[in-house]
């Protein structure tokens, strides 16, 4: 398979999820992404904290959850807290595209990774920084997680149903948004560098992308001072139905975002005379009697199953069965599609991983287990021009591990 971005080179200081969530979408796609890790420094947990976090460890340090965000990338170690280490960055940075990093917004001017520190080596150098609030704020120390962002932008009031706490969504929703949108700013810069022959800074925060997201939310109290409240049953903030329905053997998720999908709802449910009832005939009618609506819904949905409703309903209102994880990944329709692909490691040499959701000319991205620590340094090093001698001399000096 021919990839879209063979060619594009992206050096990446990068760690846990958010960022390498992002340039792994590159990298499937055929970027080569070259991340950098620090050397061991003897605390028993070398490089990303990835390589030791979920539980689920694939040998020395490596583990599913690394695994995970990793894939079809190299892996080098180099101690850029040296004048030595940032001195083989420039060296790297001649021949790449992009320097990436998730580090504290304080932390990428005191390691060289801005423009300015940059630039003199290469003044096409894309210099990308997702950070967890920006580099240029009283914030810029602070550290940050998904779920912080989820605190503060809102998320975890609108979550959950109306009497009960606030509620993170079950998945880091933010590190993966914030990375996406990192993994496109890249490649808008990219793509004006190459146009001009001048790189630049570009900054990408949780925080915003976690604001940025509230979308049309943000909109209607922006303007008008509405200020979405929770719904009953996951439900959508001024349709109904609109929501999960409880079933004979689970819940069943209904989406009548229009007239005629309400219509043929009512129909299959043997009510249809619903629609023309006065205090249900419009979205405002049914938003104004939800409750009275769902008194009558209620009833013949809890009488069939939902494999049962899906068979009645599927392709003709918009549905979807609430299923847990594990069926959710078992789904045939799920694995029929290609959604899981086998990465073999050296651990486990039956690896799985969720497929990337873009497909090229109908087939699914290549997968190429993530590297070893370190795996890397010695080819990218030669690649970049050092000599044996040079590379044994890095390493007994520790800039390399």
């Amino acid at each position: 398979m021919t990839l879209p971005l063979a060619g594009l080179r992206i050096v990446s200081v990068e760690q846990y999820g958010a960022l390498p969530h992002g340039t792994m979408h590159l990298a499937d796609l055929g970027a080569e992404v070259i991340r950098i890790e620090p050397p061991d420094d003897g605390s028993g947990f070398p490089g990303d904290m990835a390589r030791h976090t979920g539980g689920f460890p694939l040998g020395a340090n490596d583990s599913q959850f690394y695994q995970t965000f990793n894939r079809n990338k190299r892996a080098i170690t180099l101690d850029l807290a040296c004048e030595e280490g940032r001195a083989v960055l420039h060296r790297l940075v001649r021949a790449a595209d992009a320097v990436a990093n998730n580090l504290r917004g304080d932390l990428p001017a005191r390691l060289g990774l801005d423009y300015a520190a940059l630039s003199a080596a290469k003044p096409a150098i894309v210099c990308l920084h997702l950070s967890g609030y920006g580099r240029d704020n009283a914030r810029a120390t602070w550290p940050a997680y998904d779920y912080l962002a989820q605190a503060e932008a809102g998320y975890a009031m609108l979550t959950g149903e109306p009497e009960g706490p606030p509620t993170r969504a079950g998945l880091s929703l933010v590190d993966m948004m914030s990375g996406l949108t990192a993994a496109l700013a890249l490649l808008a810069a990219v793509i004006g560098a190459r146009a001009t022959g001048r790189g630049r800074d570009v900054d990408v925060s949780l925080y915003d992308v976690a604001m940025a997201n509230l979308n049309y939310t943000a909109t209607w109290y922006l303007n008008d001072g509405f200020a979405v409240p929770r719904r009953p049953r996951g439900g959508h903030p001024t349709v109904v139905p609109c929501e999960m329905f409880p079933t004979a053997d689970g819940h069943l998720f209904v989406m009548c975002i229009k007239p005629a999908f309400f219509a043929r709802f009512c129909e299959a449910l043997g009510l249809p005379d619903l629609p023309g009832d006065p205090r249900f005939a419009s979205f405002e009618a049914r938003l104004a009697n939800r409750d009275a609506l769902v008194a009558l819904l209620d009833p013949p949905m809890r009488a069939r199953g939902t494999a049962e409703w899906l068979a009645i309903l599927g392709g003709r209102v918009p549905v979807a069965p609430v299923l847990d994880l594990a069926r959710a990944l078992d789904n045939p329709f799920f694995r029929d599609r290609g959604g899981v692909v086998s990465a073999p490691h050296p651990a486990r040499p039956d690896l799985k991983l969720v497929a990337n959701p873009i497909r090229l000319d109908g087939a699914t991205l290549p997968a190429r287990a993530a590297p070893g620590y370190g795996a890397d340094t010695e080819a990218v090093l030669s690649e970049a021009g050092f000599r044996a001698e040079e590379i044994a001399a890095l390493r007994a000096r520790k800039v390399i591990g």
